[in-house]
Protein backbone atom coordinates (compact mmCIF):
# COMPACT_ATOMS: atom_id res chain seq x y z
CA UNK A 1 0.00 0.00 0.00
CA UNK A 2 2.90 2.32 0.69
CA UNK A 3 4.08 2.00 -2.92
CA UNK A 4 0.66 3.02 -4.21
CA UNK A 5 0.61 6.06 -1.93
CA UNK A 6 4.15 6.95 -3.02
CA UNK A 7 3.21 6.68 -6.72
CA UNK A 8 0.09 8.77 -6.13
CA UNK A 9 2.33 11.36 -4.46
CA UNK A 10 4.56 11.52 -7.56
CA UNK A 11 1.58 12.09 -9.83
CA UNK A 12 -0.04 14.58 -7.49
CA UNK A 13 3.16 16.62 -7.13
CA UNK A 14 3.60 16.75 -10.90
CA UNK A 15 -0.06 17.56 -11.57
CA UNK A 16 -0.02 20.33 -8.96
CA UNK A 17 2.56 22.18 -11.04
CA UNK A 18 0.03 22.82 -13.79
CA UNK A 19 -2.34 25.72 -14.07
CA UNK A 20 -5.78 25.10 -15.49
CA UNK A 21 -6.00 26.47 -19.01
CA UNK A 22 -9.78 26.38 -19.01
CA UNK A 23 -9.73 24.26 -22.18
CA UNK A 24 -10.68 20.71 -21.25
CA UNK A 25 -8.95 18.83 -24.06
CA UNK A 26 -5.67 20.70 -23.46
CA UNK A 27 -5.84 19.99 -19.72
CA UNK A 28 -6.58 16.30 -20.41
CA UNK A 29 -3.67 15.93 -22.83
CA UNK A 30 -1.40 17.72 -20.37
CA UNK A 31 -2.41 15.40 -17.54
CA UNK A 32 -1.85 12.31 -19.68
CA UNK A 33 1.60 13.62 -20.65
CA UNK A 34 2.44 14.30 -17.00
CA UNK A 35 1.49 10.73 -16.09
CA UNK A 36 3.65 9.41 -18.95
CA UNK A 37 6.58 11.60 -17.88
CA UNK A 38 6.26 10.45 -14.26
CA UNK A 39 6.22 6.82 -15.42
CA UNK A 40 9.23 7.39 -17.70
CA UNK A 41 11.09 9.16 -14.90
CA UNK A 42 10.41 6.25 -12.53
CA UNK A 43 11.49 3.76 -15.20
CA UNK A 44 14.77 5.63 -15.75
CA UNK A 45 15.31 6.29 -12.05
CA UNK A 46 15.25 10.08 -12.32
CA UNK A 47 12.89 12.77 -11.06
CA UNK A 48 10.00 14.28 -13.00
CA UNK A 49 11.83 17.61 -13.11
CA UNK A 50 15.01 15.99 -14.44
CA UNK A 51 13.19 14.19 -17.25
CA UNK A 52 11.55 17.51 -18.19
CA UNK A 53 14.97 19.18 -18.40
CA UNK A 54 16.37 16.35 -20.53
CA UNK A 55 13.46 16.38 -22.95
CA UNK A 56 12.57 20.05 -23.25
CA UNK A 57 15.90 21.80 -22.61
CA UNK A 58 18.43 19.36 -24.07
CA UNK A 59 16.92 16.81 -26.49
CA UNK A 60 14.18 18.87 -28.17
CA UNK A 61 16.38 21.94 -28.91
CA UNK A 62 19.21 19.67 -30.13
CA UNK A 63 16.83 17.91 -32.53
CA UNK A 64 15.47 21.27 -33.71
CA UNK A 65 18.97 22.61 -34.41
CA UNK A 66 19.89 19.35 -36.16
CA UNK A 67 16.71 19.59 -38.26
CA UNK A 68 17.44 23.17 -39.30
CA UNK A 69 21.00 22.24 -40.30
CA UNK A 70 19.77 19.16 -42.18
CA UNK A 71 17.20 21.21 -44.12
CA UNK A 72 19.89 23.74 -45.06
CA UNK A 73 22.17 20.92 -46.28
CA UNK A 74 19.36 19.40 -48.34
CA UNK A 75 18.46 22.79 -49.87
CA UNK A 76 22.11 23.25 -50.83
CA UNK A 77 22.17 19.80 -52.46
CA UNK A 78 18.95 20.48 -54.38
CA UNK A 79 20.30 23.81 -55.63
CA UNK A 80 23.54 22.12 -56.67
CA UNK A 81 21.65 19.37 -58.55
CA UNK A 82 19.44 21.96 -60.31
CA UNK A 83 22.53 23.82 -61.51
CA UNK A 84 24.05 20.56 -62.70
CA UNK A 85 20.89 19.67 -64.66
CA UNK A 86 20.74 23.10 -66.29
CA UNK A 87 24.34 22.77 -67.43
CA UNK A 88 23.55 19.60 -69.39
Amino acid sequence: MNLIEEMAGHYQRALNTMGGSGIDWIDTIFKVCVVLLVDLADLLGVSYEEINIWIFVIIWPALTIFGIIWIAVLKFRVRKLKLKLRAK
